[in-house]
């Protein structure tokens, strides 16, 4: 009689984890039929870019969220590009292109892949903030933990508290992964991170995850709080109180961790997760710039030189 209960319990486990599959790959399937990749392997539009200006213009580093693509930057770009900034928003590994490579990603490759970028950027520029947007926001917090010089950092809606249930998830990933090697990112039924119907429309982020991705990103969160108290970069936060993803009191708590002695947090309201492009992102690219263009003026004179 135990072994037929054994059995039986087996059998149903085993259809529950064929019926999981069968519906994670029907996910699959539906996301890249919505965003085919292009001859270069990346979803169009997606790319990665970069707005120069010639001399010695301030330049910033503009990092996007888990999931998404430089495209939720690019609003900001152009308005920091046309008060003079030169700008970069690369395309993290992973992102932008087939959920097979978002399957394949790991914390260290983003975080590579940013600091790379920055050098990049204070090699050829006198002065270079960071900005990030969610958990872009978490990989700059990285970056300016490890530059004492950095003279500007921006926390747009930075991903800096993920949820016990995610956080339980992310850590057991790899016994879950071979039944369900995709998950939606959001409840349909759930508030949008983009309350605009038109940009929601518009957006290039998966909606999905992988078992990886998830794991990478709550390293990358992880991470980024215990590096929180080692900031001294003047820090700029800008969060919506309708955010989806962040609670206002995570948010709340989590700014009161930096270790900057010049910090700001703004409060926002009728808009998302992904503020850059919802409604009020004017008023965003405003703090941004203004940030700025106040600590740049702050510049030592010999890296002004």
């Amino acid at each position: 009689m135990l072994l037929l209960i054994v059995v039986a319990l087996f059998v149903v486990i085993l259809a529950t984890a064929l019926l999981a599959r069968r519906a994670a790959l029907r996910l699959r399937d539906e996301t890249s039929a919505r965003l085919p990749v292009g001859a270069n392997g990346i979803i169009p539009g997606a790319e990665g870019f970069e707005m120069r200006r010639g001399g010695k213009a301030p330049a910033a580093l503009l990092l996007h969220g888990a999931g998404d693509t430089p495209q939720t930057l690019r609003y900001l770009a152009e308005f920091l590009f046309a008060r003079g900034f030169t700008v970069s928003a690369p395309l993290l590994p992973g992102h932008g292109r087939s959920l097979r490579e978002f399957s394949a990603v790991d914390a260290e490759s983003w975080l590579h892949d940013a600091r790379k970028t920055y050098a990049e950027l204070k090699a050829s520029n006198p002065w270079v903030a960071l900005v990030g947007l969610s958990m872009g926001g978490a990989l700059a917090t990285r970056l300016a933990a490890e530059d004492a010089d950095l003279p500007a950092l921006v926390l747009l809606a930075p991903y800096l508290a993920m949820p016990p249930r995610i956080a339980f998830a992310a850590r057991i990933s790899r016994l879950w992964n071979p039944a369900i090697p995709y998950i939606r990112a959001l409840d349909p039924k759930a508030r949008r991170s983009i309350h605009d119907p038109g940009e929601a429309d518009r957006s290039l982020g998966y909606g999905v995850f992988t078992p990886a991705a998830l794991r990478a990103l709550h390293t990358t969160v992880s991470s980024a709080v215990a590096a929180l108290p080692r900031l001294t970069a003047p820090t700029l936060m800008v969060q919506s109180r309708e955010d989806n993803r962040v609670p206002p009191d995570a948010a709340q708590r989590e700014f009161d961790r930096i270790g900057s002695a010049d910090k700001q947090l703004v409060w926002l309201t009728g808009t998302g997760h992904v503020i850059t492009v919802d409604f009020g992102r004017d008023r965003v690219f405003d703090l941004v710039a203004d940030w700025l263009e106040r600590h740049g003026a702050a510049l030592p004179r010999e890296r002004r030189a």
